[in-house]
Formats: structure tokens, C-alpha cells, sequence
């Protein structure tokens, strides 16, 4: 469901990493209401595919049953463009070679035909959405500042350059440039980016982690107890690179936290959790934030006690 522009930018970001990109340019203008431009360098779509890209119901990422048990893609329900065209004025250009040729589709409302004309492009696609909700009004009332909006929207470019290290991301608001940032293949050049994104000072106060149990992995940074927080807006974690909002992972830092923290403050953590894509259903929740662990007590444990061993090291370090 479009809810901002932010989900907007959501949808067709992960759209571009699942076509195997490794340049995503971000163009929005006031807050992404009056513009989003995503320009990407992945596999792009043939001239037969264009028209369902934007068709309901319609996906090139499930092949089978089984791809929905242990789904490895950020999307795959094909429902994105959809949407999105349905309520603003969408162009999508792709090409497919490197010939230079491609082609160009368009859509705008609801009920409005596809055309699609022949266009250059390089190989790859670019997506530009226009005055978004110009034919519901009622729902851009609910739209906040673009300000605000566009906080939420660069909030979304954060988690997935954070889960994406090999993907060099740009973001320009209203032709400033916001985020400029380069594949980052080596610790170093990961260590550089977590800071830029989460500020230095996560970074002076945090421990590389990196532990893996059978089939479970858990890595990234730490923060220390020292380095709490009043909020919970530090707190980054991600499951097969997607970013997840977790009541089991959440218990299970707070677990590990509980004997070092203050109550009332919070920890500030960057942390990644790999494990086989059949382990965890990714499909519960519309918006994918949520996900379930089919052996949520073992994924607990695993954290917990990963957690609270790296954090207990640390502290006997410091006396």
C-alpha cells in the first residue's frame, strides 16, 4: 500500500537491488510529493515484460510454490507499481543490453492504458513518480511536512545502503545532495559508512561482532551500555539483508542489555542475523517489517546468548 512517498521509494528500491544493481541515484523533490527519480544500473526488463510491470498480480520473482517457503528476494509479491501508478503519474524506462535502446512505459491512475514507445536508456532502469496523490486528495491530506516526509524517506535510503555495503547509493533533495556514498567491500569502507549513516560517535562506542552457530550468523556492531540512548532510534537489525522490526529479537537484546542498562534507556545496535531463507517467513506482514521465525526459541537463544557473551568481554575489558 502507498502510504508517503517514503514507501514509494521503498518499493522501488528494493526493485532495483532485486535486479542485481550496484548504482542507485535517488532524485526527490519537496520531500518526494512533487517528484521521485530512481535510477538503477541492474538487469532492466525486455519490451514483452513492460506491460506487466505495472499489471496486477503480476511478479518475475516467485517461479514456483516452493520459492514462497523460502523467499530470497526484498519483493515479490508484484503488486508495487501497481499501486503506485494507480495514485501518481508513473514513468518507467528500462533497457535490458547494452545497446542503448530501450524502451518506456507510462500509466497514470487507475484506469488509465499503458503506452509504451521506444526510448534510449543504457542498460538498466530509471522509475520517475510524479505529484504523487494528485487524483486522491483526501489522502494527501494525511501527508506530513516535507520535511518530515522527507525524513522518513531518507530513513528508508539508510537501511538499505546499511544492508546493501556493495551498492553505491546518491540521494539529492531538491538538488541538494544528501548521501553520497561508495560500495563498501572492505571492514574499513563498512566501518566508514555505518558512520556516516548512524553519526561517529556510534562508531567510537561500538564493537564488531561476528559469530556464527550451525546454520545461524549474527554480525555488525554494538553499541556499548555506555553509549544508551532515551530513544530507541539507534537500533538497526536485519534478517537475510532485510530490515525487521522483531518482538523475539527485540526481547533477546533487551535480555542481554538488562544487567548493564539503565532502565528506561535503550541500546544502539547495527547488527545482522543470516540464517537459511526456509527458517523465516517473510510473508506475514504487508509491508514486510514483521517477520516469524519457525524456530523462534532457538533464534532467542542464539542472540541472547551471542549478545550478552560480547558485551560481558567488552565490560571486563574496560575495568
Amino acid at each position: 500500500m502507498v502510504e508517503r512517498p517514503a514507501s514509494v521509494v521503498k518499493e522501488l528500491l528494493e526493485n532495483s537491488l532485486d535486479a542485481g544493481a550496484t548504482r542507485l541515484d535517488i532524485d526527490v523533490e519537496q520531500g518526494g510529493v512533487k517528484l521521485i527519480r530512481i535510477r538503477d544500473d541492474g538487469s532492466g526488463v525486455e519490451q514483452d515484460d513492460l506491460p506487466l510491470t505495472i499489471a496486477r498480480h503480476a511478479t518475475s520473482k516467485i517461479h514456483d510454490l516452493d520459492d514462497l517457503e523460502g523467499v530470497a528476494t526484498l519483493g515479490f509479491r508484484g503488486e508495487a507499481l501497481a499501486s503506485i501508478s494507480s495514485v501518481a503519474r508513473l514513468t518507467l524506462t528500462s533497457s535490458a543490453d547494452e545497446t542503448g535502446a530501450g524502451w518506456q512505459v507510462q500509466a497514470e491512475g487507475r484506469d488509465m492504458e499503458a503506452v509504451i514507445v521506444p526510448s534510449a536508456h543504457p542498460r538498466g532502469t530509471t522509475l520517475e513518480v510524479r505529484d504523487l496523490f494528485f487524483n486522491t486528495p483526501a489522502r494527501r491530506k494525511f501527508l506530513r511536512t516535507e520535511k518530515t516526509e522527507f525524513s522518513h524517506l531518507e530513513e528508508v535510503v539508510k537501511r538499505l545502503a546499511m544492508s546493501n555495503f556493495h551498492v553505491g547509493f546518491s540521494l539529492r533533495h531538491n538538488q541538494r545532495v544528501v548521501h553520497a556514498l561508495k560500495p563498501a567491500s572492505t571492514e574499513q569502507e563498512q566501518d566508514r559508512r555505518v558512520a556516516s549513516l548512524c553519526g561517529p560517535s556510534f562508531m567510537e562506542n561500538a564493537v564488531r561482532v561476528d559469530t556464527q552457530v550451525g546454520e545461524l550468523r549474527l554480525w555488525g556492531w554494538l553499541g556499548l551500555p555506555t553509549f544508551s540512548r532515551a530513544q530507541a532510534d539507534l537500533q538497526y537489525f536485519f534478517v537475510n539483508g532485510r530490515s525487521v522490526k522483531d518482538k523475539v529479537v527485540n526481547h533477546a537484546v533487551r535480555q542481554a542489555y538488562r544487567d548493564v542498562m539503565y532502565h528506561g534507556r535503550h541500546a544502539a545496535f547495527v547488527l545482522y542475523l543470516e540464517l537459511d531463507p526456509k527458517g523465516v517467513d517473510v510473508n506475514v506482514h504487508p509491508t514486510k517489517h514483521e517477520v516469524r521465525f519457525r524456530e523462534s526459541r532457538q533464534v532467542h537463544d542464539f542472540l541472547f546468548r551471542t549478545l550478552h557473551r560480547a558485551i560481558a568481554e567488552r565490560m571486563l575489558m574496560c575495568i
